[in-house]
C-alpha cells in the first residue's frame, strides 16, 4: 500500500492513517531531508526486529528520529555545548550520536550505549512523529555502497520492497545522498561521515 503526501501541507488524516499501521507493529517506508528511509516505532520490538530484517542490518546501524529537540532529551543525555550544537543545525540531514538514557529499549540498543538521533527537515518526517507521539527507529532505505537509482523515485522502491512492508509514504523524489554523522559522546564533535548536512 501506498500513500501520497505532500510535504508542503501533510494531510492529518492521511498521517493518521500511518501512525495506526505503525502502532500496530508495522514497517514504512518514508521520505526524510536525505534518502528514503525504513521506519517503526520504537516501542515495537516485533517492528524494530522486522525492520533489521528487511533493511539487513543492526541495532548500531539504526538511528531514531524525533520531532524535536525536547524529545531528544528524553533518549539520549545531552550537555549544554551538545544543545547548542543540535538546536543551530535541526532540522537538519544530520545523524548525531549521542550517549542513549534508560528510555531506550534494549532490544534497540544491542548491548551498545549510543544512540544514532535525527531531526529531519521534512514535514512528512516530523508529523508522523508528532503524531506518533514517541520516536521512529530509522534506517536509511540506500546502502552506502550503492548508487541504485531506483532509491530516488517512491515507485520504484515500492517495486522493490511492496511484499515486506506495511506501507510506502510517497513524498515525491528523495535525494541520493545520505545524512552527515557526528559523534558527540567526546568533549569535541567529531564528523565520522560526510554526508548532505554542513556542520554550523
Amino acid at each position: 500500500m501506498t500513500i501520497r503526501i505532500y510535504p508542503e501541507n501533510p494531510n492529518d488524516k492521511y498521517i493518521a492513517q500511518v501512525v495506526d499501521i505503525l502502532q500496530n507493529d508495522g514497517v514504512i517506508i518514508y521520505p526524510t531531508d536525505s534518502v528514503y528511509a525504513f521506519g517503526c516505532s520504537l516501542h515495537s520490538l516485533k517492528a524494530i526486529d522486522k525492520l533489521k530484517t528487511i533493511s539487513g542490518k543492526l541495532g548500531n546501524d539504526l538511528s531514531i528520529v524525533c520531532p524535536d529537540l525536547s524529545t531528544i532529551s528524553t533518549y539520549a543525555k545531552v550537555d549544554n555545548p551538545t544543545f547548542k550544537l543540535l538546536k543551530r543545525n535541526t532540522p537538519g540531514p544530520f545523524t548525531f550520536i549521542l550517549n542513549a538514557s534508560g528510555k531506550v529499549p534494549e532490544k534497540f540498543l544491542e548491548k551498545k550505549k549510543t544512540v544514532g538521533i535525527r531531526i529531519p527537515d521534512n514535514n512528512i518526517a516530523l508529523a508522523i512523529t508528532s503524531a506518533l507521539g514517541y520516536p521512529l527507529v530509522s534506517s536509511s532505505v540506500k546502502d552506502r555502497n550503492s548508487e541504485i537509482e531506483y532509491t530516488t523515485d517512491p515507485s520504484l522502491i515500492y517495486e522493490k520492497y511492496a511484499s515486506s512492508i506495511d506501507l510506502l509514504v510517497d513524498g515525491g523524489y528523495g535525494n541520493m545522498e545520505l545524512t552527515t554523522i557526528v559523534d558527540c559522546t567526546s568533549e569535541e564533535p567529531e564528523i565520522i561521515r560526510e554526508g548532505i548536512g554542513e556542520l554550523l
